[in-house]
């Protein structure tokens, strides 16, 4: 963003600035984002959440699906100091079903596997809001196919004691956007993300990790507007121990505590009602839950189950996610050793 003196506001400005960002916070959060996964100015594109356990591990070489359906809702708006804004009543949520495609080759790359993935995303929603004293009520919902996710450069590698992967994945603004509307599913810009996951083994027989995913967020122009929504950075982690369910070890418990992270890291672009949009606060969240897994290694097959509390946040709602689903490796077959002469 240009911060030429020209565009500077003025001391004037600057004293007016606290009550005009706060409501411009709540009606950027309230109505631009209103029903919507991904569509808002004070929101980035990647909901956390997503990773925990094994958030380094690439499947094994094949075809792999995974459906992760993730649940968020919300009741408090806090300010930038991460104190309730008084006065709003109302209930934030969504719903967001992953449907995630990863081809993983068997012949190595660079040391590693290269293993690029789409995500198919369908999201509903629903806001029902009420600011008190302003006479202002806020409703809205929405349902449909949402932005796409796609990971074209993944590569992931296997330590004797740690799984890491890294690449390169872009947001693309599949999911109805229109400027203003309530019903909103994607979020009207294009999005560029820098991803990396560590498993790390604390024990010899792998069965304590130490888990850490990594997304750098950089955003396009939102259709429409002049507005560009500022960078974010966010962090999962979780520690885990599997426990084998039989003596084959085909079977696994796997638990856990997690967590995630999230700081919008630069500001924003452009304008929104005529207030230069970098004055409007940086948001931040923080959560910690936990999650279970069952896997059977033998058969390609693992389910998933978290929760997290957010402990605090600022400039955004405060809730609560829930996550879960499953996923199924077809393996491509090992070529058989050919016979000598």
């Amino acid at each position: 963003m240009n911060r030429s003196a020209r565009n500077s506001p003025t001391r004037r400005e600057c004293n007016a600035c606290p009550r005009a960002v706060l409501r411009l916070l709540i009606v950027v959060y309230l109505s631009l984002c209103g029903v919507t996964v991904v569509s808002a100015q004070q929101k980035g594109q990647y909901v956390p959440g997503q990773f925990g356990l094994n958030a380094g591990i690439v499947p094994d070489t094949g075809f792999t699906y995974e459906n992760l359906a993730l649940n968020y809702s919300a009741s408090t708006l806090n300010d930038a100091n991460g104190n309730k804004v008084a006065g709003i009543t109302g209930t934030y949520a969504f719903w967001v079903d992953e449907n995630i495609l990863m081809y993983v080759p068997k012949h190595k790359f660079l040391g590693g596997y290269f293993a690029p993935w789409i995500s198919l995303n369908v999201a509903n929603g629903s806001l029902v809001g009420d600011i008190r004293g302003g006479n202002l009520s806020l409703n809205g919902g929405g349902a449909g196919f949402a932005d796409t996710l796609v990971a074209p450069l993944y590569m992931g590698w296997h330590f004797k004691r740690a799984d890491v992967s890294a690449g390169y994945a872009f947001f693309a603004p599949t999911g109805r956007y229109t400027f203003g509307a309530s019903d909103n599913v994607g979020s009207g810009y294009w999005g560029n993300d820098l991803i990396s996951g560590t498993t790390a083994y604390l024990t010899k027989n792998k069965g304590t990790s130490a888990n850490l995913f990594i997304d750098w967020e950089h955003h396009g122009m939102k259709r429409g507007t002049n507005e560009t929504p500022g960078q974010t950075f966010t962090t999962e982690w979780g520690l885990g121990q599997a426990l084998p369910l039989d003596k084959d070890v085909h079977k696994l418990l796997q638990l856990g505590f997690v967590g995630y992270d999230q700081w919008q890291v630069s500001d924003n672009g452009g304008t929104i009602s005529n207030v230069p949009a970098r004055l409007i606060p940086h948001y931040s969240v923080h959560a910690i839950g936990v999650q279970t897994n069952f896997i059977a290694p033998q058969r390609g097959l693992s389910f998933f189950f978290k929760y997290y509390g957010e402990l605090n946040s600022s400039a955004r709602v405060l809730g609560r996610t829930i996550v879960f689903g499953g996923t199924y490796t077809l393996r491509i077959p090992k070529p058989e050793p050919k016979s000598s002469q």
